[in-house]
């Protein structure tokens, strides 16, 4: 799918993954809706893109106002793809605490309700949209999702996490199978350790540490790495149904 003159949903576009991806669509020629939270930097990433971007305040759980959000913007150009970003980390629970008391169920489904429920919202939704477009090349458009390492390695206190994203590793080749029929490709890139602002977080020496075990190249991964491989797997047609580490090569201990 070509991004010149063409229109794309970029959850969790305020900042980091999304943001970079954003900025990378419009400098292929692209459009741009942004959508993320309300309490988000969303509108000032969408003006620092010029004409080109647009901000939507949604919450991805959120099946009506998302739905209602996506027509909304229809007059910035119909959607012939999505990058989706937006997600949230891991509670960091053992499943037994150090007196043998199991962790809380709610905060399992609080990490699926967004990382799974909410990646089946996106899909579902901009899929409706999608679908309505006319062919161009034999396709109508392209979706990326977005997984993770942790589900293939997850350590432990990944629990929550790791099941939600090895979910979304899961939905990928079913989505490509079943969407294929209305001519959307549907990929997935699982990233590894990356410098967005969840790290950001994190004192020096264990960034330093986190960049220390990537094989190579040594150093975390850029947003712009990631959003790299976004628009490759917007644009190249014949790739679908796949999810790429986006790594280093990485292999994640147990903890």
């Amino acid at each position: 799918m070509n991004l010149t003159d063409n229109t794309f949903l970029v959850t969790g576009g305020a900042s980091g993954l999304g943001a970079a991806t954003a900025a990378a669509i419009v400098d292929g020629g692209g459009r741009v809706v942004i959508a993320d939270l309300p309490t988000s930097d969303g509108e000032v990433t969408a003006k620092g893109l010029g004409d080109a971007a647009v901000f939507l305040a949604v919450d991805i759980t959120d099946e009506d106002s998302f739905a209602a959000a996506l027509d909304s913007v229809e007059s910035h150009g119909r959607l012939r793809g999505a990058v989706h970003c937006a997600g949230r980390g891991g509670d960091r629970l053992r499943i037994l605490d150090k007196e043998g008391n199991p962790a809380p169920l709610q905060s399992f489904r609080d990490v699926l309700e967004v990382n799974l429920i909410g990646t089946y919202n996106v899909l579902r939704l901009a899929s409706a949209r999608i679908a309505r477009n006319e062919p161009v090349d034999g396709e109508r458009g392209a979706i990326v999702l977005t997984a993770s390492v942790a589900a293939f390695d997850g350590q432990i206190g990944q629990t929550s996490y790791t099941a939600s994203k090895a979910a979304v590793h899961g939905i990928t080749l079913v989505a490509a199978r079943d969407l294929a029929s209305v001519g959307i490709r549907v990929n997935t890139i699982a990233p590894g350790v990356f410098d967005t602002p969840m790290l950001a977080r994190l004192r020096d020496d264990i960034r330093e540490g986190l960049a220390a075990g990537v094989p190579f190249p040594k150093r975390l991964g850029q947003p712009e790495d990631y959003a790299d491989m976004a628009v490759t797997l917007l644009g190249n047609s014949y790739v679908n149904g796949e999810t790429i580490r986006l790594d280093g090569a990485i292999r994640m201990a147990p903890r």
